[in-house]
């Protein structure tokens, strides 16, 4: 493990949940989650996704959660809860996380649409927010 790049991703993490911690709850679970069959998981996500891909230069935060949400739409991963949870930390709105699963329906389809809405709508509901439906739904 490279103490650098671990570390570069820590703070990462951190900037991304607004909190100190190095294992924020509901953000990186995955810590000790596997700690019992995979105990270098964490490090290699921590270093790799963190301390490298997402510290690259050439997007903001909003951009890099957004993207990450919709690769996680298009596959129907669970971890979807997490990264909404995250993108809410860096400043998305509702409303933005909204339209864009919406405007996943052409490219993904009705059911992982659904799927992420439901995510979504659970992680709203658990954070007290409330979506403006007037802008993001389409004028008839």
């Amino acid at each position: 493990m490279s103490h650098d790049l671990y570390q570069k991703g820590i703070r990462k993490i951190q900037e991304l949940t607004n909190s100190p911690d190095d294992d924020p709850t509901g953000f990186m679970d995955i810590g000790e989650a596997f700690s019992d069959i995979a105990p270098d998981l964490k490090n290699y996500v921590v270093e790799y996704a963190f301390g490298g891909i997402y510290s690259r230069p050439g997007l903001d935060n909003k951009q890099k959660v957004l993207t990450t949400i919709t690769a996680l739409v298009a596959q129907g991963k669970p971890q979807i809860a997490m990264h909404i949870k995250t993108g809410l930390s860096v400043g998305l709105t509702g409303e933005e996380i909204v339209g864009c699963i919406m405007h996943l329906i052409p490219y993904v389809g009705f059911p992982s649409v659904i799927n992420a809405l439901t995510v979504a709508q659970q992680v709203f509901n658990e954070q007290g927010i409330s979506v403006d439906t007037s802008t993001v739904t389409a004028a008839k």
